[in-house]
């Protein structure tokens, strides 16, 4: 039988493989009585290892280091407890790595009533935020902009959607100076430069924002850590996982600039720019013979952008069908470009406010987490124990695949 050690913080239940003599120690039938989540405490190298997230497989407990294999299904011979398996059932377990200075705040439940920060009010930020006021509920919004008169304007605008005879239902939105930005649950990072304009579709137009983009979202990243920021910091701009990264390893620096990880925690980072990916496989698939399947049976991972993988039924894979299927969603934006418009609507209501309102509902929702060296697209939800990201038994192309993916993404930080 493996040794395990029961503790009591702050009326929490922990239990670790590890002896932490400094805390106050419980019964194992306290745990197995709770209905509480309960805490699972290892130690993980931080700059490759998220802060905490929900448990979904036994396997998990045993990590040494994380990477690609957070996607793939695990066994683990193991002697542990019977209420082990059966928490984990009911996903009851989150696991919290002890290496980050800030593990304690993994203790914190999720927010019963969500306010949210969007920063940047271009084409993307102004029509994710009609989407927000339309659709969501339990929500405060607040708005912000570098220019003050397109925060008047939103401001006025987004007030004056109303419902015929329930006026009052809608989330009202609120002008924020930029000294409030990070008085919320969630900030919605929405800033872009360097958009090639219509008919410069010859480039990686991505790769281009990668350099100007990384630059802005490092200063709210270090503003995030001055504020102490212990909500989701979600990034819309492009490139989704890139600019996750980049944020996570740029508010961690300390004044010495290396790294103390005193800011923004991995699991407070996710990418939102897969939705509007598995958008695009659908509308394909509905066009395409054959295809129909992809709407019950089929997923996307990896980046918004190149290295997408679109497959067409993760129970019955079919390479031939995913890779014509990745190659139509790629394309897509390419097409609205061709008829003249930039393509930015279906992104910021399938990827952006759809997606949002899905995390903070504890629905799944596709979004771009910490996999080890890289951020990368996936299913996952966001539950009482922290992210959950399903778990797949892949088809060996597949398997190979993610893995070129992943590569690709680690050579570019």
């Amino acid at each position: 039988m493996i040794d395990l050690y029961y503790y009591k913080l702050n009326n929490h239940f922990l239990f670790s493989f590890i002896e932490f003599p400094e805390f106050e120690t419980c019964r194992q039938e306290d745990i197995v009585d709770s209905n509480e989540i309960v805490f699972f405490l290892n130690k993980l190298d931080p700059k490759v290892s998220r802060r905490g997230f929900a448990v979904v497989e036994i396997s998990q407990l045993f990590t040494e280091f994380e990477d690609l294999g957070i996607l793939k299904k695990d066994t683990h011979n193991n002697d542990l407890p019977y209420w082990i398996e059966e928490k984990i059932a009911h996903k009851q377990i989150k696991s919290v790595n002890v290496s980050f200075p800030s593990w304690k705040d993994e203790l914190i439940s999720v927010p019963k009533k969500w306010r949210i920060n969007v920063f940047a009010l271009g084409d993307v930020g102004s029509t994710l935020l009609i989407g927000l006021r339309l659709l969501g509920k339990n929500i405060d919004i607040g708005i912000y902009d570098r220019s003050p008169e397109k925060i008047k304007r939103w401001e006025y605008e987004l007030n004056q959607i109303r419902i015929p005879f329930s006026e009052d239902v809608l989330p009202p939105v609120r002008a924020l100076q930029k000294s409030e930005l990070f008085d919320c649950d969630m900030f919605v990072f929405c800033a872009s430069k360097s958009i090639p304009p219509v008919g410069k579709e010859n480039v990686d137009v991505r790769m281009i924002q990668f350099h100007d983009n990384r630059k802005i979202i490092s200063q709210y990243g270090t503003l995030a850590r001055d504020k102490n920021f212990k909500g989701i910091f979600a990034v819309v701009s492009d490139p989704v996982d890139l600019l996750c990264k980049s944020l996570y390893l740029d508010s961690n620096l300390g004044p010495d600039g290396n790294l103390d990880y005193n800011g923004l925690a991995p699991n407070q980072i996710i990418g939102y720019g897969l939705g509007v990916m598995n958008a695009r496989a659908c509308f394909y698939s509905e066009r395409l013979h054959g295809f129909s399947h992809y709407l019950k049976e089929g997923c996307v991972f990896g980046p918004h952008g190149k290295g997408l993988i679109v497959v067409d039924s993760i129970e019955n894979y079919n390479h031939a069908k995913s890779d014509l299927l990745t190659e139509k969603t790629l394309n897509a934006n390419l097409e609205i470009r061709s008829f003249g418009y930039k393509p930015f609507v279906a992104p910021s209501l399938s990827s952006g406010a759809l997606s949002i309102l899905a995390t903070i509902s504890g629905n799944y929702f596709y979004g771009s987490s910490l996999m080890g060296e890289v951020f990368m697209g996936s299913k996952m939800k966001l539950g009482d124990a922290g992210i959950e990201i399903p778990k797949y038994d892949f088809h060996a192309n597949l398997e190979e695949k993610l893995l070129e993916t992943y590569n690709e993404l680690r050579r570019h930080i």
